[in-house]
């Protein structure tokens, strides 16, 4: 929420009158919307995430103030919640902040210049806590990129598909919903985070296009809920968490995070997750790109059929980059995407496709010896853009 936005708020009460009065008031600061019952309230919120204040009537019928924040509270947990209530009600109004986590509450009669200061300072709050998010998502993933970056040099074989996953789930998440996506995002980087535990061997096989054997796939699915329970110590990385738990298929053992399980952002990115995974797989045994997709539709109930139908579309049978082009390593630039894999003349991985050319990456080349290459640098002509995270 900028200055310039003018910032969208939420009054529930079963009195019209009242509603009348508080948006008489409210409208010249705000985008004021007004429901008569808790019920409508759940569903405006649900139908405008960009919802910033939410303020309701402890008494009402049916749903009452407290009910319906406490469920303001799981639908839009960083939305600042006000109650209004009378003398008699104080005692429930202490319960309903207890349990609803209410911001403040205001008293009845209440002046609407009250209401008003209510409402500013609420509005500050909001947005001190969505710029400690901004920060914070901006930071973790700028660090997890750094740390894919160092793991897809250091195990090119292990993380070298992180690149081309996250890249794959994010434009499947632009086609079916608006972001942010930061927790999809780092979900899919730290993806192979639990391939450390795989052996080399097999990590290589895998990455040559060979078909897991039984043995493997159990190794590969056990991977997920290794991650997972790697990033246990990280705070605020639940959402992430929950995805990689939802992709292992098995519920996490931190009450933290399995509690976000049926979440929808959640429910949906470990969807994402799974066609990616999968997807890539295919793709890494040289099986075309219809063909590939042919089979993830031939398994009706393992997929998401809304997130299928958007694979179609961004993995139609056409490439968007303009073709591939050979460059000297000395030529090789920050934010090129190598288009094919780039091997020592020992046979070692040194660079996985996908992989989009980092300063570290240049340094590395530069201080390998004369000959040591194996294969030529092959770079997109232009590189397939990421969705908006």
């Amino acid at each position: 929420m900028s200055g310039q936005q003018v910032a969208t708020i939420l009054c529930v009460d079963d009195e019209p009158h009242v509603l009348s009065s508080l948006k008489l008031h409210l409208q010249r600061s705000y985008r004021v919307l007004t429901a008569t019952s808790g019920a409508d309230g759940v569903r405006l919120l649900r139908a405008h995430p960009e919802i910033a204040v939410v303020m309701s009537d402890m008494r009402m019928p049916g749903m009452d103030g407290a009910t319906f924040l406490h469920a303001a509270r799981s639908l839009a947990p960083d939305t600042p919640r006000l109650l209004l209530t009378g003398h008699a009600d104080i005692d429930s109004a202490v319960a309903a902040v207890n349990d609803g986590q209410i911001f403040r509450f205001l008293l009845k009669p209440c002046p609407p210049a009250t209401v008003a200061a209510a409402f500013a300072a609420a509005l500050r709050q909001r947005q001190l806590i969505d710029t400690e998010r901004a920060l914070l998502e901006q930071t973790l993933t700028g660090a997890i990129r750094t740390l894919s970056d160092v793991l897809a040099m250091a195990r090119p074989a292990a993380f070298g598909s992180s690149v081309r996953i996250k890249q794959l789930a994010l434009e499947l998440a632009a086609r079916l919903r608006p972001g942010p996506w930061w927790a999809l995002e780092v979900a899919a980087m730290l993806l192979p985070l639990g391939s450390v535990a795989l052996p080399t061997e097999v990590a290589d096989r895998l990455h040559d296009g060979h078909a897991p054997n039984a043995a493997e796939r159990e190794m590969l699915d056990r991977l997920p809920g290794i991650t997972e329970n790697m990033l246990a110590a990280i705070p605020r990385l639940e959402p992430v968490r929950a995805m990689l738990a939802g992709v292992a298929g098995k519920p996490s053992g931190h009450a933290e995070v399995a509690a976000l399980a049926d979440d929808e952002t959640i429910r949906l990115g470990v969807a994402i997750l799974r066609v990616a995974l999968d997807f890539d797989a295919l793709d890494l045994q040289g099986i075309p790109v219809n063909a590939a997709r042919a089979s993830l539709h031939a398994l009706p109930g393992r997929y998401n059929a809304d997130v299928l139908a958007a694979l179609d579309v961004v993995r139609a049978d056409t490439q968007s980059h303009g073709g591939v082009r050979e460059v000297s390593p000395s030529a090789l630039r920050v934010g090129m995407v190598i288009a094919s894999d780039v091997r020592l003349v020992s046979g070692v991985l040194l660079v996985a496709r996908g992989f989009t050319v980092t300063p570290g990456l240049i340094e590395h080349i530069r201080n390998l010896r004369s000959g040591a290459l194996a294969d030529p640098f092959r770079v997109y002509l232009e590189a397939p853009a990421d969705a908006e995270a």
